[in-house]
């Protein structure tokens, strides 16, 4: 095959889901060599992805960290701190005393600040009339939940959402160039996509940041209800956090919290305007609400992958794999597998069932996946409420990158 899964110009103008597909057939664990020399296998079927995402002791996120680059020994450290680079039993110790606060109970009785947030957002794009989805409408709800979800000073927030974007999108030089106060940046996102800056970094800004903050915390008389106290206060084999593991722990929830959320809400209403049937199907019928964030996630899935490393050799689907080898769960890929699902390529709000695995799957399955689907369920529906008529003034541009399936602009007119 001729594609190359590593370079981000590969996945710029599109997912390459043909070459996928037969790669799927042909060579499902499929070899990638990486410019800097070695390479990765990457798991192009749905059944491998979930054999790899249930083993974490063959298939480490904790060894070599979910990225496919070699992290410098102080990045993969940081990278260790953050609940997705846990193995067991580490990650459950830590996952466990927050998983409450992610149940079911809590986030639905978020669903009335969540719609007045949407509400918001959406009547200051009814004002402008001309948007760029992207950044003008999707990037504020997740934002906004966010932080108050944490806790977090409403002015600061704009800043916590441009860290998060650069740390999974700085493999596109108009993400990576800039940092929130439009300085020149790079770092650890830089490290992810190619370019390395070792002086300053997006992960590095943000943990300080939340280091910081809980100092400031702690000094406060009194106590707090919200998810960053609930952090300050978990223990950890009998001992609160160090700074360190809040501060990386924080750069997690923020980053899958705003940017893929962002992604899910403009890729998705993307599919759906390229499928105006879809759409009027959804105005009309405000029940399938769920069904089609489902779909939206399986369609457009917010990140292309997460890495694991082999913690010693084993075959997988008939390939024998090294131990210490780099292993590349592809869910853009296993979510068009049509051993799983049928016409895998076509967008149907109404696919059930719908496997997908966005969310990955196991011990690491995402803890803000309720969180995730009901910020988008009660979205759409006020986005549909809110207008009837919804157009396309331009071209949607894809962020350059491997790692984030996402759009770094759709430009639109947006009307009552």
């Amino acid at each position: 095959m001729g594609v190359d899964l590593y370079s981000p110009n590969s996945w710029v103008d599109g997912v390459p889901h043909d070459e996928l597909e037969e790669l799927r057939r042909t060579d499902p664990v499929h070899w990638q060599d990486m410019p800097e020399g070695g390479g990765y296998w990457a798991v192009l079927r749905h059944a491998d992805v979930v054999e790899v995402a249930r083993h974490p002791g063959v298939y480490s996120a904790s060894l070599g960290g979910v990225v496919l680059e070699d992290l410098s020994p102080e990045s993969l450290e940081m990278m260790r701190h953050m609940l997705l680079a846990m193995d067991p039993p580490v990650h459950a110790r830590h996952r466990q005393p927050l998983a409450p606060t992610f149940g079911a109970r809590v986030i639905g009785e978020m669903e009335e600040r969540i719609r007045a947030i949407s509400r918001r957002v959406l009547a200051e794009a009814a004002e402008r009339g001309d948007v760029d989805f992207v950044h003008d409408v999707a990037a504020h709800l997740p934002s906004q939940v966010v932080g108050e979800l944490m806790g977090l000073p409403a002015e600061d927030w704009p800043r916590l959402h441009r860290w998060a974007e650069r740390q999974t999108a700085g493999q596109d030089p108009d993400v990576a160039g800039a940092d929130a106060t439009g300085e020149v940046g790079g770092g650890v996102t830089g490290e992810v996509g190619g370019g390395v800056d070792d002086t300053m970094s997006a992960s590095v800004e943000m943990a300080m940041y939340f280091i910081e903050l809980a100092a400031a915390r702690r000094a406060e008389p009194g106590t707090r209800e919200d998810l960053f106290a609930l952090i300050l206060a978990t223990e950890v084999d009998g001992a609160p956090m160090d700074d360190v593991s809040v501060g990386s722990f924080c750069v997690q929830l923020v980053t899958a919290g705003n940017d893929t959320t962002r992604t899910m809400l403009s890729s998705g209403l993307d599919a759906l305007l390229d499928h105006p049937d879809q759409l009027e199907a959804l105005r009309a019928d405000r029940s399938g609400l769920g069904a089609a964030v489902e779909e939206i996630l399986r369609f457009a899935n917010p990140l292309h992958y997460f890495r694991r490393t082999a913690t010693t050799d084993t075959v997988l689907h008939g390939t024998a794999i090294a131990g210490g080898d780099k292993v590349a769960m592809l869910y853009t890929s296993a979510n068009r597998d049509d051993a799983v699902f049928a016409e895998p390529h076509r967008f149907d709000i109404r696919r059930d069932p719908n496997p997908h695995l966005s969310f990955g799957i196991g011990g690491h399955f995402c803890l803000g996946a309720r969180l995730a689907r009901l910020e988008g369920r009660v979205f759409f529906d006020e986005l549909l409420s809110t207008f009837g008529r919804i157009e396309r003034t331009g071209a949607a541009r894809r962020v350059r990158s491997n790692l984030n399936n996402g759009l770094k602009a759709l430009p639109l007119a947006l009307g009552r």
